[in-house]
C-alpha cells in the first residue's frame, strides 16, 4: 500500500479507526492475517484484517452457487392458424403448457392469410380462449397485438424457472424415495421365502 494510513476494519467487521499502514500491518502479522484493500477510493482508503484465501474461496463458491440457481428464462415461441381445428388446438396448446412448465414465456403467434387479416377479432377470440385454457400456470405479459399478417400475444409463467427446477428436482427426489432400492427388494424376498417355509412346516 502506498498510503501513509488507512481506515481498518477489523476480522469481525470491527472499527479500529485510521491507523498508520505500518500499525495495520503490525496488527495483521500479530492475529495471522491478511491486511486487504476493501475501498481504495475511499480516503482515506479502507482495508480490512481477513484470511484472504479463505475470503477468495467462499468469493468463488458463492459465485458458483449463484451461477447453479440462476435460472436463464427463454422465449419459446409457438404459431397457430387462424381455421385451427380442435384437435391441432389442444396438440398445440400441450406445448405451451410444457413450456410454462418448464418456467420459459410463451410468444403466441397466429398467422393470417388472405381475407383472415380483415377479421382481428377472431384472432384475438383464439388468443383469448388459449390464455383462459392456461390462466393457472401464466399470466398474460403481452395483449394480441396485430402486426401486419401476424397477430402475437406473450404469456409468462406464474412460477419462475428457478422455483420450477427446484420442485422439479423435490418431485425427483420423492419419486426416488418411493421407490424401493435392490437391497429392499433383497430383503423382501428374503422375508416372503422364510414365510412360506414356516407355513411349510407348519402343514407338515
Amino acid at each position: 500500500m502506498r498510503v501513509p494510513e488507512v481506515r481498518l476494519v477489523g476480522p469481525d467487521g470491527e472499527q479500529v479507526g485510521v491507523v498508520k499502514v505500518e500499525n495495520a500491518l503490525r496488527l495483521a502479522r500479530e492475529a495471522n492475517l491478511d491486511l486487504v484493500e476493501v475501498a481504495p477510493q475511499a480516503r482515506p482508503p479502507v482495508a480490512k484484517l481477513m484470511d484472504y484465501g479463505k475470503y477468495k474461496y467462499e468469493a468463488a463458491q458463492k459465485a458458483r452457487n449463484a451461477r447453479r440457481n440462476q435460472a436463464n428464462s427463454q422465449l419459446k415461441e409457438i404459431r397457430f392458424r387462424l381455421k385451427i381445428d380442435d384437435h391441432d388446438f389442444e396438440t398445440k396448446k400441450g406445448h405451451v403448457v410444457r413450456f410454462l412448465n418448464g418456467g420459459d414465456k410463451v410468444k403466441v403467434m397466429i398467422m393470417f392469410r388472405g381475407r383472415e387479416q380483415s377479421r382481428p377479432e377472431m384472432g384475438v377470440r383464439l388468443l383469448q380462449r388459449l390464455a383462459d385454457d392456461v390462466s393457472e400456470l401464466a399470466t398474460v405479459e403481452s395483449m394480441p397485438r396485430q402486426d401486419g399478417r401476424n397477430m402475437t400475444m406473450v404469456l409468462a409463467p406464474t412460477k419462475k424457472k428457478q422455483q420450477t427446477k427446484s420442485d422439479q428436482r423435490r418431485n425427483r427426489e420423492a419419486a426416488k424415495g418411493r421407490k424401493p432400492n435392490r437391497q429392499q427388494l433383497k430383503d423382501e424376498r428374503k422375508a416372503r421365502r422364510a414365510a412360506e417355509a414356516e407355513a411349510r412346516s407348519d402343514e407338515d
